[in-house]
């Protein structure tokens, strides 16, 4: 499975998607990371609302199984799941502790905060 966390700086998970700097990319295999790398997010919002390049950022992570995110619009939620990425929207706030938790299948996804 390979996972992207959205992340501004490497360590905490980003509150929204559209305007994360970046993307640490998780290969995990049997319970395991295998390979990690980080990704800077392409299309990102300039902070007007809409001016995030959804086709750009779901290309930089079209590899990937999982998308975690603090916080997402409904707009690029519905782009992820037509592209097959599933997205989970976590109270965690590092990425290390999400990781953690979806490896032991405890992540929880709290679809009720997409907007």
């Amino acid at each position: 499975m390979k996972v992207a966390v959205a992340t501004d700086d490497k360590v905490n998970i980003s509150h929204h998607f559209g305007r994360t700097l970046g993307f640490r990319v998780f290969d995990i295999d049997s319970k395991k990371i295998v390979n990690e790398e980080y990704r800077q997010n392409i299309g990102k919002s300039n902070g007007q609302c809409g001016s995030c390049d959804h086709s750009s950022m779901i290309n930089n992570i079209k590899d990937c199984d999982l998308v975690i995110c603090y916080g997402m619009g409904m707009g690029i939620y519905n782009d992820l799941v037509r592209n097959k990425i599933r997205a989970v929207i976590t109270e965690e706030e590092t990425v290390d502790g999400a990781i953690n938790k979806l490896i032991e299948a405890d992540l929880i996804n709290r679809l009720d905060k997409l907007h």
